[in-house]
C-alpha cells in the first residue's frame, strides 16, 4: 500500500526547467560578477534546457543570451583594460 502519490512523472520536467530558470540567473548575474565562469554555465544550461524540451523555453533563450552578453562583456573589458578584472581609479 502506497500513502503518497508518485513523482516520477514530474520530476524530469521540473528537472529542466530548473535548469532554464538557472540558466537565465546565471547570465544574469554573470553580467556583474564572475562573468568568465557564469556565462559558460549559462551557456550549457540553456543549451542542455533547450535540447531536452523544456517549458520555460524563454527562460532558456534569455539565458542563453546573457551567457553569450557575458563573454562578450568580458571580451570588451579585456580588450579596452588588458585585463580581466574592474579598475577602478587611474
Amino acid at each position: 500500500m502506497e500513502l503518497t502519490a508518485s513523482a516520477r512523472g514530474r520530476t524530469g520536467s521540473r528537472d529542466v526547467d530548473g535548469m532554464a530558470v538557472a540558466s537565465f540567473v546565471l547570465g544574469l548575474v554573470g553580467l556583474l560578477v564572475l562573468n568568465i565562469f557564469l556565462g559558460p554555465v549559462a551557456i550549457v544550461l540553456a543549451s542542455m534546457a533547450l535540447w531536452r524540451g523544456t517549458e520555460r523555453r524563454g527562460r532558456a533563450l534569455l539565458g542563453l543570451g546573457l551567457g553569450v552578453a557575458d563573454l562578450v562583456v568580458m571580451a570588451v573589458l579585456v580588450s579596452a583594460d588588458n585585463t580581466v578584472s574592474w579598475t577602478f581609479g587611474g
